[in-house]
């Protein structure tokens, strides 16, 4: 589903990505919004590596209710091709943060995501 050139052109861009996608049913291209090593600390109290296991988890994700909105950003903080994203929830259930690198291409992909979903 997901073009070429649909990446992230900012760090603050992955979030409305992500519920975009997901409101899309596109498994794979939320995949493709991490680093193929990418770390996700989901389902709670777990960890999901790897852009297989991702797939697998956003397949089954998918077919759940989506997000009724990409959250605000909060301040990016970034050093070169390195950032810090953040939003914070609507529901009040924390903070969720993602650690975000720069590709070669110029796009930005998650490298460490904790979503701090409710339980």
């Amino acid at each position: 589903m997901t073009e070429v050139g649909d990446g992230a052109r900012e760090p603050e861009d992955l979030a409305r990505l992500f519920v975009e996608r997901w409101r899309a049913g596109d498994a794979e291209g939320l995949a493709d919004l991490y680093e193929p090593d990418a770390v996700l600390a989901y389902p709670p109290g777990q960890l999901t590596s790897g852009h297989q296991a991702l797939l697998a988890l956003f397949q089954g994700m998918v077919t759940m209710a989506p997000p009724t909105g990409a959250e605000a950003p909060m301040p990016t903080v970034r050093n070169g091709d390195l950032a810090l994203t953040s939003t914070r929830p609507g529901d009040n259930t924390g903070g969720r943060v993602q650690v975000v690198r720069r590709q070669p291409d110029g796009t930005w992909r998650r490298v460490i995501d904790r979503p701090e979903l409710p339980q």
